[in-house]
C-alpha cells in the first residue's frame, strides 16, 4: 500500500475549505446554474499505469459559456511522456518537466470547481484519470457528480446513436469551432458548445435541469446495455 501523501498545513486547509462547501443544486435550471465541463489529457490511455499530464475546464454559466472562466494547468512529470504521446497533445517535454506541483495543481483544480456538476465526453477516462491523481497525490476519494455527453447526445438525438460515436463525430455534425483538438482547455470549449445544444434540445423535451440529463444518461445506459 502507498503511504498516504504528506500535505502541508496550508495545503490541508485547503482541502479542508474545499470539503466544506455547500453541495451544488442539481435541480436548478439551466438559466440559473453552474456547471464544469472537462478535459484531460495523459501519458496515454491506460488508466491503471498512465498518467494525468493537464487539465482544461470551463465554465458553463446560466446557460451561456463563461470564457472568463476557465482553467488550465499541467502537472508537473518526473519523466516526460514518450515522443508519440506528445505528438497528439502538444506538451513537451520541458514543459511537462516544468509544470505545475501536482498538489498544488489539483488543489487549484478543487478551488477552481467548487462543488459545481461535471460535464465530459466519455466521462469513464477522465475521471478516473482525476481521481487517481487526487488519491495519490491529495490521499482522498474523489467522489463528485459527473454528466457523460457520450450518452445523452445519443437519448437526445436517437437516429445518430449508431453514426455518431466519438466527439468528432458530433462536432462535425454541429460545425463546431475547435481551436486545437486534443489540447484539454480547446476540447473543453468544444464540449461546452455541444452541452448548449443539448440543454437547448433538452428543452424541447421537458429536461430543464442536471438532473433530468442524468436521468436521460442512465436511460441511454440502460438502453446500450452499459451499467
Amino acid at each position: 500500500m502507498s503511504p498516504k501523501p504528506k500535505l502541508t498545513e496550508r495545503q490541508a486547509e485547503r482541502l479542508a475549505a474545499w470539503l466544506a462547501l455547500p453541495e451544488s443544486d442539481a435541480r436548478s435550471g439551466f438559466a440559473h446554474s453552474r456547471v464544469v465541463v472537462v478535459d484531460v489529457e495523459t501519458t496515454g490511455l491506460n488508466l491503471v499505469t498512465d498518467t494525468l499530464i493537464s487539465i482544461g475546464a470551463v465554465a458553463v454559466v446560466d446557460g451561456r459559456i463563461a470564457f472568463g472562466d476557465s482553467f488550465s494547468v499541467v502537472l508537473q512529470q518526473q519523466q516526460s511522456s514518450r515522443k508519440e504521446n506528445i505528438l497528439i497533445h502538444g506538451i513537451g517535454g520541458n514543459e511537462q518537466r516544468c509544470g505545475t506541483d501536482p498538489i498544488e495543481a489539483l488543489l487549484d483544480f478543487l478551488d477552481y470547481v467548487g462543488k459545481s456538476p461535471l460535464v465530459a465526453f466519455h466521462v469513464t477516462f477522465d475521471e478516473n484519470m482525476i481521481r487517481r491523481a487526487l488519491k495519490q497525490h491529495i490521499g482522498f476519494k474523489f467522489k463528485h457528480p459527473w454528466l457523460d455527453l457520450a450518452y445523452v447526445m445519443p437519448g437526445l438525438y436517437p437516429t445518430l446513436a449508431y453514426s455518431h460515436r466519438v466527439l468528432d463525430d458530433w462536432i462535425r455534425r454541429f460545425k463546431i469551432h475547435i481551436e486545437l483538438r486534443h489540447n484539454a482547455l480547446a476540447d473543453a470549449v468544444a464540449t461546452a458548445q455541444l452541452l448548449l445544444i443539448a440543454q437547448s434540445k433538452a428543452g424541447s423535451a421537458n429536461i430543464n435541469n442536471f438532473n433530468g440529463l442524468r436521468d436521460l444518461e442512465r436511460n441511454q445506459r440502460w438502453i446500450s446495455g452499459v451499467s
